[in-house]
């Protein structure tokens, strides 16, 4: 199998994985919460699941665990999600091709168009996380049945 996805990659696989949380990502997903930022369904996953790299689908999915949201946060701050900016959302992750994932207060989760989070443009991709990874996962489907990961 390993040869097959080099042969039709050009690179030997990488890290896939769903991580468990441990304690750190725990206190760091509690300390999110504290800053009332993140949607309640955020801290659920982020108490159980540490981070996903799937870094040989398409470009890779990415979502960041809590302790890099909150450094981002505090780095960076918010990203204004809503049409007159008074909405603010937390950069996630990303897609290994430069653009970001941001999951807004309500829970919604968008898509930046450009590799920028400097005043971005960003799409709507989920209603809420629930919608978000079970289109990761259709991702994932559809890359192991024909490579093509989806335009997620």
């Amino acid at each position: 199998m390993t040869g097959e996805f080099e042969r039709r990659h050009g690179f030997p696989p990488g890290a896939n994985e769903v991580r468990s949380a441990n304690r750190d990502d725990q206190i760091a997903a509690r300390a999110l919460a504290q800053a009332s930022l993140i949607p309640a369904d955020l801290v659920t996953f982020y108490d159980s699941i540490g981070d996903v790299t799937w870094a040989d689908v398409g470009n890779g999915y990415f979502l960041d665990p809590a302790s890099d949201v909150l450094l981002l946060l505090q780095e960076y701050g918010v990203v204004d999600v809503g049409a007159d900016q008074r909405v603010h959302g937390l950069v996630i992750g990303s897609n290994g091709g430069g653009l970001f994932y941001i999951a807004g207060p309500d829970g919604s989760v968008h898509r930046t168009s450009t590799a920028s989070l400097d005043e971005p443009e960003l799409g709507k991709v989920a209603d809420d996380l629930r919608q978000f990874l079970e289109l990761l996962e259709r991702s994932l489907a559809r890359f192991v049945a024909d490579g093509e990961p989806g335009s997620l």
